[in-house]
Formats: C-alpha cells, structure tokens, sequence
C-alpha cells in the first residue's frame, strides 16, 4: 500500500477510507498484513480524485459512478450518463408559468436539434432555470447558436479525446475532466472573445 500511495499520490488512511467505502477494489492478499496493488488501483485512484477533485463529487455519487464503472454488462452510453448525471446540479422544477415556458422551450430546441437526450436528463432543468433568470433580467434567450458550437465541440473534440479503448475507469475520467475543464476554457475563451471583439468594434489596445 505504501507503493500504491507514493505512485499515486494519496495517503495512505485515504487509500484505506476509500477501501472501506467500496470506492477502490481490494488488493490481492499475499499475506496477513500484505496486500498487491496493480495498474487497475492506480486507475480507479485517479478516477475517484478527478470526481472527488475536479467534479466536486460528494462519496455518495462516487460510489454510483465507481459501480457503474464495475458494472461491465452496463453499456458504454449509460456509464458515460452517469458520470454526467451526476455532475450536473439538482435543479428541482419551479410551479410557475414561467418556469413551464422555459422547460418547454428547452425541449422544443433539443427536439429541433434532433439530439437523443432523456426526459429526465439534469441538464434540462438546469438550461431551464438559466432561460427563467435570463428573462427575468430582460435576455434574449436564443440558446441555438449555443447549442450549434456545444455540438460542434462535442462531436469534433471531446467525445474523440476519451479514449474508449481501453479501461473504463480511463474513459469516464476522461469525460470527467474533460467536461469540467473544457468548460472552464470555454467560458474563459468566451470572455476574451468578448475583450477582443470589443476593441474591434469600439478602439483600444492593450489595457
């Protein structure tokens, strides 16, 4: 175990809470006090740290993602929702009218798309909520030119960059860091656009 923390990182009384947990699968016992950690625990450590670290998971939904992960007869596309499902915020429906118009755009544009997405999906709600509070604050809500370049990026870029070769553990971290940090270079990408665009458009340099 001492090897398998200094490869990887962790602390030991970590390694051990996550094999309590269920979260990392034990070790191959040589003797009483003696266990061996292969490639797969160093995997399934970088898994849980990426949705411990960077996806802000709570032990709870790691445990989801992890069984999904062990779970080889479930299918490629719902491991990866999991994964996903788990990283999108709970947004529980509001009893308004407003509310109502948002989710129904929503769907309208997903169904204009053409895009294959579950009733259920988190991220529904969520783009609804964001609708309701652009029109409270007097926005256009025209999400289709949005929606076009996340297609484009999602279909040219990230989904190409997992690699589903291999481990699954591999693949879900893959779309986990890929989904938190693209996205954050995306809205950073995006506020420079507007800087850049701006000194276009109305003069001024650097500064």
């Amino acid at each position: 175990m001492s090897e398998l923390s200094a490869k990887s990182g962790v602390a030991i009384p970590t390694i051990k809470y996550y094999l309590r947990e269920g979260l990392l699968h034990q070790g191959e016992q040589m003797a009483a006090t003696r266990a061996e950690y292969d490639g797969s625990h160093l995997r399934r450590l970088r898994l849980i740290r990426a949705l411990l670290e960077v996806g802000r998971l709570p032990v709870a939904a790691i445990k989801q993602v992890v069984e999904a992960v062990q779970d080889e007869s479930l299918p490629v596309h719902h491991l990866l929702g999991t994964a996903q499902y788990a990283l999108s915020p709970s947004v529980e429906p509001e009893p308004t009218p407003e509310w109502a118009t948002a989710r129904t755009q929503v769907d309208t544009l997903l169904d204009g798309l053409g895009w294959h997405v579950d009733p259920s999906a988190p991220a529904r709600n969520e783009l609804a909520q964001t609708v309701v509070r652009m029109r409270q604050l007097g926005l256009t809500a025209d999400l289709a030119p949005y929606a076009e370049a996340a297609e484009k990026l999602v279909t040219e870029v990230e989904l190409d960059s997992i690699p589903f070769d291999g481990p699954r553990d591999a693949a879900v971290e893959a779309l986990v860091l890929g989904t938190v940090l693209y996205g954050r270079a995306f809205d950073a990408l995006r506020r420079l656009a507007q800087e850049s665009e701006s000194a276009r458009r109305f003069g001024g340099g650097r500064g």
